[in-house]
Parts: structure tokens; C-alpha cells; sequence
């Protein structure tokens, strides 16, 4: 209660959580547990969006696709977004 007799509410923003796959949901590796502009992102292909597995296996699926073994379509939903950014660099 303030001194006039109203309640107030105070909200505390929540800490920010560590990075998730986009595909598999796991903590991604490599980046530091502290938040803000100190937050540093693996350089390489889908750093900081995929971990190490996910990113050898969208290779592998782009690299499938590319030589006609399989199609697009037979590829999950959250791979193939990745799959096309792959393909279109």
C-alpha cells in the first residue's frame, strides 16, 4: 500500500532463458549464460537457431534434396524452412 491507500502493483521482467533449437528444442552449446549485448552466438550456418546435430542433418537432407533422393515434401515442417535457406545460398 502506498501512503495514500492504494495498492500497487510492481512487475519484474523475468530473466531471459538460454536459446533453444528451433528443431529439436534443446539448449543450444556454445553461447554465454549472460544476458544482453555480451551475448555472443556461434559463427557458422544457422548459429545461434540450431544446434550442431540439427545443423548436420539439414545439410544432409539439403544436400539430398539437391540430388533428386528424396523431395521436399517428404521433409518435416520445421526442417524444411531451413532446408530452403540452405539451398537458396
Amino acid at each position: 500500500m502506498t501512503s495514500k491507500h492504494r495498492n500497487v502493483i510492481h512487475y519484474r521482467r523475468a530473466k531471459p532463458s538460454m536459446p533453444h533449437c528451433a528443431v529439436c528444442r534443446s539448449e543450444l552449446q556454445g553461447i554465454s549464460k549472460k544476458g544482453g549485448k555480451s551475448r555472443r552466438t556461434t559463427n557458422r550456418l544457422f548459429g545461434g537457431t540450431l544446434c550442431a546435430n540439427c545443423t548436420a542433418k539439414i545439410i544432409e537432407l539439403g544436400n539430398r534434396v539437391e540430388q533428386g533422393e528424396i523431395k521436399l515434401d517428404e521433409i518435416g515442417i520445421r526442417q524444411r524452412v531451413f532446408v530452403l535457406q540452405r539451398m537458396s545460398h
